[in-house]
Formats: C-alpha cells, structure tokens, sequence
C-alpha cells in the first residue's frame, strides 16, 4: 500500500465515531493474537517435525528400550517422544514387578498386560494431542467472529449514513460517499482479520491430523516391539 493510502487509513480512523473505532480496535487486536499465534504454531511444527525424524531414525536403530532413553532429552518437542516414555514407564514398572515376584527367575524377562502399556500409550497420546492443538480455537475464532464484528460495524456507519441524509435532506453521493466509505472499511478489516486464521487453521489441523496417524503407527509400533520381546 502507497503512503497516501496509509495516511487515507489513518484519517479514516481518526475521524471515524468511536463505534468504528472500537470495532476496528477489536479486529486489529484479533489479527495480532492469531498472527502471533500463526507464527508460533509454524515454529513449534517445524521444531516437531525435525525432532520426531531424529527420534525416529534413533529409535529403529537401537536394539533396547533403554537405549532410545539417551535421544529423548536431545528432541524434546516429538510428540512421539511424550508417548514413548509413558510406555517405557509402564514396560519397566511390570517387569520390576514380575522380577519381585519371581526373583530367582533368571531367565527372560516379561510383561504382565500389554492392555496396560496400550493404555499409556493412548492416555500419551491424547496428552500430546492436547498440547499440539492448544490455542487452535482462537484461530477459529478469530476466522468467525471477525467477519460478523466487522460487518456489525459496517450496518452501524451505513445506519449513520442514512441518518445523515435524513438530517441534510441530500441524497447526493458526494453527501454519502465518505459514511459509506468508512463503514466498508469495518468489513475489509473484518476480513483481512478472518482469512489467514481460517487458512492456517485448516493447515494446522491438517498438520495435526497428520502428527495423530504417526503417534498411532508409532504406539503399534512400540506395542508389537514390546510383544516380541517381553511375552
């Protein structure tokens, strides 16, 4: 945008009626939030993504439960990380268990219910599904609500528009123009307010969809590794 329709902006807003203003107000704080929320979610997704391939590649490489424990400190972020602990956590506490009971048992080692460690593993899951998607329902928000505050204040500066002629007794455009003008302008910050909410929050719960699948592979994965070693 050209310096002169900044400074159009700007006068706009400064002679608008403090319904206006506080409409405009509103959205602009809106945009902030979901921006700053934008960019911290592109942030965080990228850092879990990188994590999780490490993790991974890690994880099929090493012939022990205990030696993925090294790699988890190093990708804090993987989702599958939170999951994998949890059900090491349970693993280790049912062979101690079983190693209690029959202390004189030399032999190999076992798990007294794979239910259980499934269980961790969803319980995990869903914890972490919690933290990726924390703070996506004000995206949503923001792409609903902004439009409708924005047209609310579009409706109110057209009411003033007509009262105006009905105060003048002109109908001349030249009259109406600037009311009109100013009230359009609520809808435009409306929507420029609601679009890329409503973009990134269909791509990150894309993002999301696609993380749930690879925590569901990766609990199979962790269940069948379990079932071949421990029963």
């Amino acid at each position: 945008m050209t310096e002169a329709g900044n400074a159009n902006l700007i006068q706009q807003f400064l002679h608008a009626g403090p319904t206006a203003k506080a409409v405009l107000i509103t959205l602009a704080l809106f945009s902030l939030a979901s921006w700053a929320i934008i960019i911290g979610k592109l942030w965080s997704f990228s850092r879990a993504q990188s994590d999780t391939r490490i993790f991974l590649s890690h994880f099929r490489k090493s012939r022990k439960f205990a030696d993925v424990l090294g790699v988890c400190d190093r990708c804090p972020t993987s989702p599958l990380v939170g999951i994998f602990r949890a059900g090491y956590v349970e693993l280790d506490q049912q062979v101690k268990a079983g190693r209690e009971v029959a202390p004189n048992d030399t032999g190999r080692l076992f798990v007294k219910s794979l239910d259980s460690i499934e269980r961790a593993l969803e319980r995990a899951a869903g914890v972490e599904t919690t933290r990726l998607t924390r703070r996506l329902p004000f995206l949503a928000t923001t792409a609903s609500a902004t439009p409708f505050i924005g047209l609310f204040g579009t409706v109110w500066g057209i009411m003033g528009a007509f009262a105006a002629i009905g105060t003048t007794g002109s109908t001349s455009i030249v009259a109406v123009a600037p009311g009109i003008s100013e009230a359009l302008v609520n809808t435009a910050a409306g929507l420029v307010a609601a679009v890329p909410a409503l973009i990134a929050y269909n791509n990150f719960n894309g993002r999301v969809r696609v993380i749930r699948a690879e925590m569901r592979d990766f609990a199979l994965e962790f269940l069948n590794l379990a079932e071949r070693h421990f029963t």
